[in-house]
């Protein structure tokens, strides 16, 4: 069976256990129930931000969505010794990652994954990404100084600490979401407040750890 496959069935397996119907699932996370078919049919592929949404309302870790070989969008605990990444408490301005200080832990990812890129892990802070992520969780991240629409990434806005925002491209700039609209409206910024400011892409989140 494939990944698209393994995910579709097990969408659909998650959310008969918690005996809630394809109507009820499209509610929680933003969407019509045909589109709920469609992700447990394997006919639609549900993007990154919509998979941790949809783990969220089926009380399942996003990892429980995947085989354990899945490993570009979440990866598995596995025995094999893994490579140790740095957990930092906060990104700021003008200081390269590596020699932040404000290490406050450590994880560890496959070195399969290690092999696609640098990595690092950040703690949330605040509430503007619940329900999807909570403060305290921790998400890993990859280096890139680029987002597409639909990805979760790290964004560093006017020199402040950087931020966990979804990214909408838009023409003539970016739309950075919280999932907490009570907390954080959406934010448009054009591309010469991006260029101003400016607004920096750090990474995009690839995977939540979450300690009960």
């Amino acid at each position: 069976m494939d990944v698209r496959s393994y995910t579709a069935n097990k969408i659909k397996e998650y959310r008969k256990l918690q005996k809630m119907t394809q109507k009820e699932l499209g509610e929680k996370i933003g969407v019509k129930h045909n589109t709920v078919s469609g992700y447990e049919n394997g006919t639609n592929e549900p993007e990154q931000d919509i998979l941790f949404k949809i783990a969220a309302a089926l009380d399942v870790s996003i990892n429980d969505l995947f085989p354990e070989t899945r490993s570009d969008v979440t990866t598995t605990r596995t025995q094999k010794k893994g490579i140790r990444i740095p957990v930092l408490g906060s990104v700021v301005a003008g200081i390269p990652l590596e020699a932040i200080e404000d290490i406050i832990d450590y994880e560890e990812i496959d070195e399969e994954l290690a092999r696609t890129g640098d990595f690092f892990a950040l703690q949330v802070r605040g509430d503007s990404m619940e329900p999807v992520l909570y403060e305290k969780d921790v998400v890993i991240v990859r280096k890139q100084t680029t987002a597409d629409t639909g990805d979760i990434a790290i964004v560093l806005i006017n020199g402040n600490d950087a931020t966990v925002k979804k990214v909408r491209r838009e023409r003539g700039g970016v739309m950075l979401i919280g999932y907490n609209a009570a907390t954080y409206e959406p934010h448009f910024y054009t591309d010469e407040e991006i260029e101003s400011l400016p607004v920096q892409i750090l990474g995009k989140v690839i995977e939540l750890r979450r300690k009960l």
